[in-house]
């Protein structure tokens, strides 16, 4: 599993982060990007802007793809 993968994974779990981030990447998606590779080093799981990016994007669920549309700008 790649740190991305594993990151999304610790994220979804922390329910009160889930929606921080979510709210953030309403009003600021790329800033919601740089908080999400702030949480993976703080995390020991280490992505870069990019991974982040690309991980997102290739998620097959409906919640995501919701996300995904509200926070479009910078993903």
């Amino acid at each position: 599993m790649s740190n991305a993968a594993e990151l999304y994974a610790k994220i979804e779990q922390d329910r009160d982060l889930t929606r921080a981030l979510f709210r953030q990447a309403l009003q600021n998606p790329e800033g919601a990007v740089q908080t999400i590779c702030q949480v993976g080093e703080q995390m020991n799981l280490s992505v870069t802007h990019d991974e982040v990016k690309a991980f997102i994007n290739s998620l097959d669920d409906e919640l995501s793809k919701q996300w995904l549309v509200k926070a479009r700008g910078g993903l």
